[in-house]
């Protein structure tokens, strides 16, 4: 067995193990793990330092979950978006493929509640259907791997889904959305790095919620995948009691661009059923934009989005006062320091024409090959 599956198989699985370590009900635990599965890498684990904190939040069952039972399963509506078994085309370029439905964790927030924690991966008919449907849409140039966490993939698995959609002409770009270097660092070998260098250029969109996640592990397994080529991005949840506070989400960019991952992500929680107990309101991620722009790293400052419910996909915002007002003369704008300046619009017609090349001397301000030199 190789050391990345032994150390998941020590996860905490069972509401038994997770009562004798933190003397939480057990009752309670099964009752939410029934329809909610729990799972607790060891990594995960040595980070939680109290019961409550932001650790324990994001992967400690609570009733809470339970007791949201009028929300939707599904409110992205992906099942709806899908042509195929396991892939998700919303955008007109680029699709979601979900290769499995395991996770190293299983965090409460999880906006596939509905889905993760079943067992098995994606079979080989199934991969076949979907690279079928690849093949017949060549307006899709971008593929997202996701589930579950397609890292937890074995090797000769993860590298048969991406060659065969290396296979595609025209398809350019792959992406891995996961949870893994964060949480099973282990698994981040040599030997998968080797592979995926193979396959570039592949696109990693790691999840970090809290600086404290950044362990001098995590962080090396995140080197690793650097050293080999992998752009790496974050996406982060808000959520409450986590990381709604502007100096934890400063601290959280700080570490990951310590740890050479680009902020990409701050998405505003979703709707699903057993998550509502962590959304904040939509003025707090605006707070947390403006509290970080202009007073840190521009590239540290992530884009702030709703996954529009309904389907709507992602919608950028940004706090409303950057901009003060926009007419034909110009844009009347306000920075971090709160000062406002103007930006002229171009005066339409009186815009500065460059010469032609090649053009004959007469038409330009330069009369001979001389002058010209």
């Amino acid at each position: 067995m190789e050391e990345w599956r032994r150390i998941l198989a020590e996860s905490i699985v069972k509401p038994k193990d997770l009562a004798e370590r933190f003397g939480v009900d057990e009752k309670e635990i099964e009752a939410i793990v029934g329809p909610y599965p729990m799972r607790i890498t060891p990594t995960v684990l040595g980070t939680i330092k109290e019961k409550g904190d932001a650790i324990w939040k994001q992967v400690v069952p609570e009733m809470a979950e339970l007791a949201d039972i009028d929300a939707e399963d599904d409110p992205l509506e992906e099942d709806l978006m899908s042509p195929v078994p396991h892939l998700v085309h919303r955008y007109p370029d680029r699709v979601l493929l979900m290769v499995t439905n395991q996770c190293p964790i299983y965090c409460r927030f999880c906006t596939r509640k509905r889905l993760v924690g079943k067992p098995g991966f994606l079979k080989k008919g199934e991969l076949d259907r979907a690279i079928t449907y690849l093949r017949e849409h060549q307006e899709v140039r971008d593929v997202i791997l996701s589930g579950g966490d397609p890292l937890l993939l074995p090797d000769y698995l993860l590298e048969r889904v991406l060659k065969a959609l290396r296979t595609i002409p025209h398809l350019e770009l792959i992406r891995i959305g996961s949870r893994v270097p964060g949480t099973l660092p282990q698994r981040i070998t040599p030997k998968l790095c080797e592979m995926v260098k193979k396959y570039h250029p592949i696109y990693m969109n790691l999840h970090f919620n809290h600086p404290d996640e950044l362990t001098p592990e995590v962080k090396a397994a995140c080197g690793m995948l650097a050293d080999a080529g992998v752009p790496l991005g974050a996406q982060t949840v808000l959520l409450k009691g986590v990381n709604d506070d502007p100096e934890i989400m400063k601290r959280l960019v700080h570490q990951l661009l310590l740890a050479r991952i680009k902020p990409y992500y701050l998405y505003q929680a979703d709707l699903t059923k057993g998550t509502n107990h962590f959304r904040t309101t939509v003025e707090t991620g605006l707070q947390i934009i403006k509290a970080l722009q202009g007073h840190t790293s521009g590239m540290a400052v992530p884009h702030f989005v709703i996954d529009a419910p309904g389907g709507g996909g992602k919608i950028p915002l940004l706090p409303d006062d950057y901009l003060v007002h926009l007419d034909e003369d110009g844009a009347m704008l306000r920075n971090y320091e709160n000062k406002t300046f103007h930006y002229p619009q171009p005066k339409q017609g009186q815009g500065r024409e460059l010469p032609m090349v090649g053009a004959h001397p007469g038409w330009g301000s330069c009369t001979n090959d001389h002058e010209e030199a």
